[in-house]
């Protein structure tokens, strides 16, 4: 089992949550919901670990392949239930641009490994009834 601690350290909304590491991330509400711009809102902590999981799943299937990844980045846009509470995402798209020494083909397939069976956190926001649509740039 994997634990974590979250504290209240700045103001009514903003806590740190800390992993079984050590590492910390900080987080809060905005300004109009009363908070003080301390950290990263809750909801775009998810999008961002849906970002470093499928990162991390298509560096390695990648690297097995022996494609050389000079530069990888993403690009992702979320979109939120709108009148409901509470607002789940209903959409979410990235983009995935490699650049390397990289089979087009190749980059395709492991981005849609990835984010059809290997991406844990693809599959929670799925589950959820979010829809992740995905692109891959690769030299561009």
């Amino acid at each position: 089992m994997i634990e974590i601690n979250v504290n209240r350290v700045q103001g009514d909304c903003g806590f740190e949550a800390t992993d079984a590491n050590g590492h910390v991330i900080k987080m809060d509400t905005s300004p109009e919901t009363g908070g003080v711009n301390f950290g990263v809102r809750p909801m775009q902590v998810l999008l961002m670990g849906l970002g470093g999981c499928s990162g991390i799943d298509i560096v390695m299937i990648l690297k097995k392949q022996r494609q050389t990844v000079e530069h990888f980045s993403m690009k992702i846009e979320g979109e939120r239930q709108t009148g409901k509470e509470p607002s789940l995402w209903e959409n979410v798209k990235i983009v995935f641009h490699l650049k390397g020494i990289i089979d087009e083909e190749k980059a395709y397939r492991a981005c849609e490994l990835s984010m059809n069976k290997y991406c844990s956190v693809a599959e929670t926001l799925r589950l959820g009834g979010t829809k992740l649509t995905w692109d891959v740039k690769v030299n561009q």
